[in-house]
């Protein structure tokens, strides 16, 4: 009896003191975070730092401080989880991007967002495939599969969409920050796209039947997706509007539109879809209508409840990555041969690189084929900072390589092991170095962006101007250049040379005729007491 009495107070002791050491942890780390929030606070005007070089730098002290204290056993308060990163932090960082996004810039560029970000990254996957095929072979770094090759080159395909979001500003330089920060996103989701579809069929026994279903599949995924998001953003925007919850609540307002952007991501993740192709379209919809749709104080509290979110999560993402690149059970079996894994390390850097060009300049001089106004070009400079900001890898190649490396008996094999701690030093090598010098590099190749941002500024500011997010102010900068087509049809001719502006024309007609009188969206919501829609001020946003 004595016996069975002492087993339970051990168990249930045990369970106590395990759950406190978490509680300690978690307070540990909710405090490196305000720490991280304040240090980036202080150092917001210098042009080299950036928060997420700040947050990783932290991160790297705390890993050191830890390692000490703990005797070189452990460097991290947290442990590292695909669940953690894929389904918390991930989703509001997306969703954030595609609210806040000035989505008229965003789709002007369209095709040429779309040609970097999904023929661009195949390019790039199979560059970076092939260079560590031929070198790896040579440096015994073990025996990897063609699978694990391809693996390797959707893995470092991926660039980080949030670093883009710390470097480049979309007032400064709003065509840069488009392509670049467009092509992020869509990148992230091709990778990701393209890693699953790598682990779903056997490469190493390819044909044309095999060869056939992965393109179906890659295809399949890259639609269903994208229609996923803007359904669920039409039925958000459709709800709000029918139900108009603000009379009542207008918690009930943020809390279902915060509620749909999340299960928008979820059920992609149901569906084998890519959920950030979703959530990212899933925000430029809610933005256009359902935003609309709620009252001024649900709009005031949505737009800085999504930017919360998506703020704390970058930093989470950042500061966790600096303390788990020093975790030690990693480091201790490539420890026996470092020359490999510096060799390794500086192959992959330098084939992002090579992958990176090798796509970024063709297809440049591809999209300036198709521009009529030297203005709409994209220049060498700028084609210089599109290359350059976009080598920056981030938590999105972390995830994906533990997913493939990072098996239950990975410290067995030496390449998973060299794999992993190489994913981790090219992040921290890109992040810092490349992040540090994007800054100056934008400052001197691109002294012009001063004058687009006084331009910006000069916009008239109104005292409610600030309830109006900035991806919305765009919304009416071309409106003057496409009343010269009312009356007047274009040409075929004219549609080819001057795109963007007749199939916005063509979309805002039929835009205001089917869509915004069933969806909502700005001036087709009725006005009644205490509503988002202000007879006085509504049409300065027309």
């Amino acid at each position: 009896m004595e016996f069975g009495v002492d087993s339970v107070l051990a168990k249930t002791e045990a369970i106590f003191g395990s759950d406190h050491s978490s509680v300690v942890s978690i307070n540990l780390f909710v405090a490196l975070l305000c720490g991280c929030i304040v240090v980036g606070h202080l150092l917001e005007e210098n042009r080299w730092i950036n928060e997420s070089i700040t947050a990783l730098a932290i991160g790297l002290c705390t890993g050191i401080l830890i390692l000490v204290t703990t005797g070189g056993k452990s460097s991290r308060l947290l442990v590292f989880s695909e669940d953690l990163f894929f389904i918390y932090l991930l989703p509001p960082i997306i969703f954030n991007a595609g609210f806040q996004v000035k989505k008229k810039q965003f789709f002007r560029n369209f095709m040429t967002i779309i040609l970097f970000g999904a023929i661009g990254t195949l390019i790039s996957t199979g560059v970076i495939s092939i260079g560590a095929m031929h070198f790896f072979k040579k440096l015994n770094v073990g025996s990897l599969t063609i699978g694990d090759y391809l693996a390797i080159g959707a893995i470092f395909s991926a660039t980080d969409s949030v670093s883009t979001l710390q470097v480049l500003n979309q007032d400064d330089t709003p065509l840069l920050y488009s392509l670049v920060f467009g092509e992020s996103v869509v990148n992230d989701a091709t990778s990701v796209v393209l890693f699953n579809a790598i682990q779903r069929f056997d490469i190493s026994h390819i044909d044309s039947t095999i060869a056939t279903q992965f393109a179906w599949n890659f295809l399949y995924l890259f639609i269903s997706s994208t229609i996923l998001g803007v359904l669920a953003g039409l039925f958000s925007a459709f709800i709000i509007k029918k139900l108009y919850f603000g009379r009542h609540s207008t918690d009930r307002e943020v809390a279902l539109m915060i509620l749909m952007a999340y299960l928008s991501y979820m059920l992609a993740e149901l569906f084998y879809l890519s959920a950030i192709l979703t959530v990212f379209f899933c925000g430029i919809v809610m933005s256009h209508y359902t935003w609309h749709n709620v009252t001024e104080s649900s709009r005031v509290t949505t737009k800085h409840a999504f930017a919360t979110l998506s703020f704390v999560a970058e930093i989470f993402l950042f500061l966790y990555v600096g303390m788990d690149a020093l975790d030690i059970e990693k480091w201790k079996f490539v420890s026996h041969s470092p020359g490999t894994s510096v060799g390794v390390s500086a192959i992959l850097l330098g084939l992002v690189m090579l992958g990176r060009a090798a796509f970024v300049f063709p297809l440049c001089f591809v999209s300036n084929l198709t521009k009529k106004s030297s203005y709409e070009k994209i220049g060498l400079k700028q084609q210089v900072t599109i290359w350059w900001a976009g080598l920056m890898r981030g938590a999105v190649s972390m995830a994906l390589a533990y997913n493939q490396f990072n098996s239950s008996s990975y410290t067995q094999f030496r390449g998973c092991a060299i794999m992993i701690t190489s994913t981790i030093t090219v992040v921290l090598f890109s992040t810092a170095v490349f992040g540090l010098m994007t800054k100056p590099l934008v400052r001197i190749l691109l002294p012009s962006s001063k004058q687009a941002s006084s331009m910006l500024s000069s916009e008239p500011t109104s005292p409610k101007s600030f309830l109006v997010p900035f991806l919305n102010g765009q919304d009416v900068e071309d409106d003057t250049k496409q009343d010269q087509y009312v009356g007047h049809p274009p040409s075929l001719l004219m549609l080819l040379r001057t795109p963007s502006f007749t199939i916005h024309y063509y979309w805002r007609k039929f835009d205001d005729a089917f869509m915004r009188p069933v969806f909502g969206g700005r001036g087709f919501v009725p006005f009644i007491p205490g509503s988002p829609t202000d007879p006085i001020d509504v049409h300065q946003w027309l």
